[in-house]
């Protein structure tokens, strides 16, 4: 093999063929009096579902527009929950009191769909667009014109000004990081290109104006095997320290082995949430334990977040990529340099790579006003 070759292929990460495959777009507005007034004229919030027939009026009018641009899957949802879509082979919808997951195949499923209380206003609408059919990283950038010019005429058609929306692309790439092991020998090369690059090189232009992040969250499930790795004294006030303290060290030490230096280990029982943010940002938000990062500063090393005196079912450790992960190729190094250090600790914690499933979920996020 050539120098060159050996160079491309060291940018390139192979994601086993059974891989999944997840985009969707979110965009969201403001409820403004003025944009009230104009879809509900005869609005009186002392009538009962006050707002049933503003919210299935700007519904109706995106369900007309994803059928004028053969946008198969959209949801309409106003009840200011946090929106999330993850790969299922059954559809359902599951709410919390702070979140409302979609789960669905995109070479299978279609689904249309409102989520709203007319007898509240909430502070925003979310539109959600979710890819659907076969090779969805390829068209992904028709997709997103396809959108764009869905809210181009939504926007329109409701006199709000451009900067009115915030739109949001994500995709994913989830996979077995043990999928070899059990028989799954295809693979297909990635250089996983920046949101940016991709698009631009399919004649889409993005604002220059916009925030991108990338990471990967890896699921490392809490079994029988890894308790029994460590002594715990369950009469303890913490019983679980010893674990937590045992599985952040081993992160640590591989994360740092193959320059990983951003990111963290979630074991308090809240879902992770990472978002581009012009400052480090840790916090609990209810359910949710946000982290931001910006992509742009210098890593800020490996953060651990766990309850002592609970027992999660699973580890959640997110992998951050900072301006040290990316380059004119992309992130495939990054993914490997990932996928290196969850094979060394797997080692370290003897997890059988036949029987256990380690899955890794590699983010890229893009995010600007319309």
């Amino acid at each position: 093999m050539s120098i060159v070759r050996k160079r491309s292929a060291a940018h390139k990460a192979y994601i086993p063929s059974n891989a999944r495959d997840n985009q969707y777009i979110l965009a969201e507005f403001a409820i403004t009096d003025a944009l009230l007034n104009k879809i509900s004229p005869d609005f009186s919030a002392d009538s009962p579902q006050a707002y049933y027939q503003f919210y299935q009026s700007l519904s109706q009018l995106l369900f007309t527009l994803c059928k004028d641009y053969s946008i198969q899957s959209s949801i309409f949802v106003a009840n200011d929950k946090l929106v999330r879509v993850r790969y299922s082979q059954e559809m359902h919808q599951w709410q919390t009191g702070q979140q409302i997951l979609f789960y669905y195949d995109p070479q299978k499923h279609q689904l249309q769909n409102t989520f709203f209380d007319a007898n509240i206003r909430v502070k925003k609408i979310t539109l959600l667009f979710l890819a659907t059919g076969d090779e969805l990283r390829i068209n992904a950038a028709n997709f997103h014109k396809k959108v764009r010019q869905l809210l181009s005429n939504y926007q329109e058609l409701l006199a709000l000004q451009p900067e009115a929306f915030r739109v949001r692309d994500h995709q994913h790439l989830t996979y077995d990081l043990f999928a070899k092991n059990k028989g799954c020998m295809g693979v297909t090369a990635h250089k996983l290109r920046a949101i940016t690059q991709r698009y631009k090189s399919q004649q889409l232009t993005l604002p220059a104006n916009h925030h991108a992040i990338t990471y990967a969250v890896v699921n490392l499930n809490i079994d029988h095997h890894l308790l029994s790795l460590i002594e715990i004294d369950p009469s303890s006030k913490d019983p679980y320290n010893p674990l937590y303290t045992y599985l952040t060290d081993t992160f640590s030490l591989v994360a740092k082995r193959f320059n990983l230096n951003n990111g963290a280990l979630i074991a308090n029982g809240l879902v992770p949430i990472v978002r581009h943010s012009l400052h480090e940002l840790f916090s609990c938000m209810g359910e949710l334990q946000m982290l931001g990062y910006n992509p742009a500063l210098s890593p800020c090393g490996i953060v651990s977040k766990w309850q002592a005196d609970q027992l999660v079912d699973n580890v959640q450790l997110i992998f951050v990529a900072s301006k040290d992960n990316s380059d004119e190729h992309g992130f495939g190094r990054f993914l490997n340099q990932i996928e290196q250090a969850m094979r060394l600790m797997s080692t370290e914690l003897e997890i059988p790579a036949e029987k256990e499933e380690i899955t890794v979920r590699f983010h890229q996020h893009i995010a600007y006003n319309f």
